[in-house]
């Protein structure tokens, strides 16, 4: 454990995980300055508390002097680790670690960490779910929403962490070493950040760099990419698959959801395929990867299926809205990149009106095509993506350029007919018009709210 009293440590970033960074910190003694390249204006809300807490504060950009007269520099997930200021102190040799890594070095008990592409918050909530289930102590945290750091206090020996982990925050780990990893799939996203798509790879990788044989990893056998990682492991391998039976962990089978402890271990049902309570066969993959997660774990096959059956969807994860005049309306905002997409789109049969854009991430809309041929009748765009959208699904499907998710929701409403579905399933981040996926979902369920008002008062 890292000795912390005394030391001048530079947090870099104030969004969630820089604030409970830079305030753990100082409670362990710490002489703590935070940088943010936005200006004292905007983060008004959050200056006064670590004021008081005798944290320095710099707005309005980095200066270089602050990074190098530090002793240790932690950086928020949302800051490249290619930042000028970052790439200078590191080539002097200064310590350079993420508020994950962070965290991971001071907290109590095991972590069940889970990354991916896609589906991170779903699975991380059901994994949680099922632990506390099973009556053990559980600590659910990381980027679905709620820092480590903010939460250390609270760990004990007997304590199961349950993590999402995003690229964002592995790429700037070092020991962080969870007893059981999780990468339910890998495709293309974030290039605009990764520069690659085997850098992106890469960076989903370092979930299980200190792993070791007394370790377990969970991997997804039917996507190539996934798959591929068992080769560079050192932790044992056990997998879960829609489309295959596997050696050891949890697949699919007339109906059943199957888990196998070991190739040769009998293996169980777990539970009906249809009691699973998610939409979209995306969800089936999440829900094996958590019950595979789980009886690794050592939580009872019982326990597992009560809480699937009981569990509610993720708000922002294809989350039902509401269903004015024969219409239904699902929100989907969590689903940022072009895979996330289509795995929404996939969940209905047809006569989808599919609201896209935001903020481009360097993503190939094309590989949409064919799923919109197949089962929208119309994309409405918005934001700053629209225009490189436009141009790649052009004569593929009717496109309505709206500019903003306001407008997008009043004109496919007025497009849909009963029976038909309104999916906000964006494709892209959200910072363009909005401060992050929760805030752009938020709003869609407003603006659809107001559709079921524009309803009443019309006496439809």
């Amino acid at each position: 454990m890292m000795e912390l009293k005394g030391k001048k440590v530079l947090v870099v970033g104030l969004g969630k995980s820089g604030l409970a960074a830079a305030l753990f910190l100082r409670r362990k003694g710490a002489l703590v300055t935070v940088s943010d390249v936005r200006s004292a204006e905007a983060l008004a809300k959050d200056i006064p508390a670590l004021l008081d807490e005798g944290i320095m504060v710099e707005t309005g950009g980095h200066g270089l002097f602050t990074f190098r007269r530090q002793d240790l520099i932690v950086v928020s997930p949302g800051v490249p680790l290619d930042t000028p200021e970052l790439m200078q102190v590191k080539n002097f040799g200064m310590p350079v670690i993420g508020e994950l890594e962070l965290a991971a070095r001071f907290l109590k008990g095991q972590m069940l960490a889970i990354t991916g592409s896609n589906g991170k918050t779903t699975t991380t909530a059901l994994a949680g779910e099922i632990l506390k289930e099973a009556g053990m102590r559980t600590l659910v945290a990381g980027n679905i929403g709620v820092p480590l750091a903010g939460l250390i206090g609270e760990s004990t020996d007997d304590t199961w962490w349950v993590i999402e982990v995003s690229s964002f925050q592995l790429e700037s780990t070092v020991e962080f070493h969870p007893r059981i990893a999780v990468i339910l799939n890998i495709t293309p996203d974030h290039l605009d950040r990764h520069g690659t798509f085997e850098n992106y790879a890469l960076a989903k990788e370092r979930i299980f760099a200190a792993q070791d044989e007394r370790d377990s990893l969970v991997l997804n056998a039917d996507n190539a990419r996934t798959a591929k990682a068992a080769e560079r492991s050192a932790a044992r391998v056990y997998w879960f698959s829609m489309e295959h039976e596997v050696s050891q962990g949890a697949w699919v089978k007339d109906g059943y959801v199957l888990y196998r402890s070991a190739p040769d271990a009998v293996e169980e049902q777990v539970m009906r395929l249809h009691n699973i309570p998610l939409k979209g066969e995306h969800n089936v993959e999440n829900v094996l990867a958590a019950v595979c997660a789980a009886r690794l774990a050592g939580a009872p096959a019982e326990a597992v299926r009560r809480a699937i059956e009981n569990f509610k969807a993720v708000e922002h994860r294809l989350e039902y809205v509401a269903t004015v005049r024969g219409v239904e309306f699902y929100n989907d905002s969590k689903a940022t990149n072009v895979d996330a997409t289509a795995k929404a789109v996939a969940a209905f049969s047809g006569g989808v009106h599919l609201i896209l854009g935001g903020k481009d991430k360097g993503s190939d809309y094309t590989l949409l095509a064919q799923l919109l041929r197949e089962r929208v009748r119309a994309v409405y765009t918005i934001g700053s993506a629209a225009a490189k959208i436009e141009s790649q699904l052009r004569g593929v499907v009717s496109i309505h350029s709206c500019e903003t998710l306001d407008n997008a929701v009043t004109v496919a409403a007025a497009a849909a007919h009963p029976g038909d579905v309104v999916l906000l399933a964006p494709a892209c981040s959200s910072f363009d018009q909005f401060e992050n996926y929760e805030h752009r979902g938020r709003v869609f369920k407003e603006l659809v709210n107001e559709q079921m008002g524009w309803k009443v008062g019309q006496g439809a």
